[in-house]
């Protein structure tokens, strides 16, 4: 070998050497690291810890505030709801003595239609009887006369 390539190598092991960092340059930055990545790992246990809360608050917080309204409109629902209810049996209660009162009404007409009718038919029975029992005059009978 000659000096020339010896010297072109310790030339690119000096080019090699600067470019590469010291040892104690190398540890700090691993200390400095070991040292983020320790915060980190607590940062992370802290908001493990207090995320479900937080997020369990928020969560309580919305649905309370998106559910008031809905409450107080179920129950606004559920008292017209009563209300309407409450009206319907009413009517129906008023239906059904209305039709009960059309009954007795019917059944006051029948009871008066019959009576009137045997009303009639005792005068005229009792005109019948005058007249066959008097001489004065002639009674024809409607049917006698028909088939005579």
């Amino acid at each position: 070998m000659t000096d020339d390539a010896i010297e072109k190598a310790r030339e690119r092991l000096r080019e090699a050497a600067e470019g590469r960092p010291d040892a104690a340059a190398v540890d700090a930055v691993l200390e400095r690291a070991r040292a983020q990545v320790e915060e980190l790992a607590q940062t992370a246990a802290e908001l493990e810890a207090t995320i479900p809360a937080k997020i369990e608050h928020a969560v309580v917080d919305g649905l309370q505030e998106q559910v008031r309204p809905v409450g107080r409109n179920l129950a606004e629902i559920r008292g017209l709801t009563n209300q309407v209810i409450r009206r319907l049996e009413r009517i129906e209660g008023d239906l059904l003595s209305e039709r009960h009162a059309r009954v007795d009404d019917l059944g006051l007409l029948v009871d008066l239609i019959t009576s009137s009718w045997k009303s009639v038919e005792r005068r005229m029975s009792t005109l019948e009887r005058k007249l066959e029992t008097s001489e004065d005059a002639i009674v024809y009978r409607m049917e006698e006369r028909r088939t005579g």
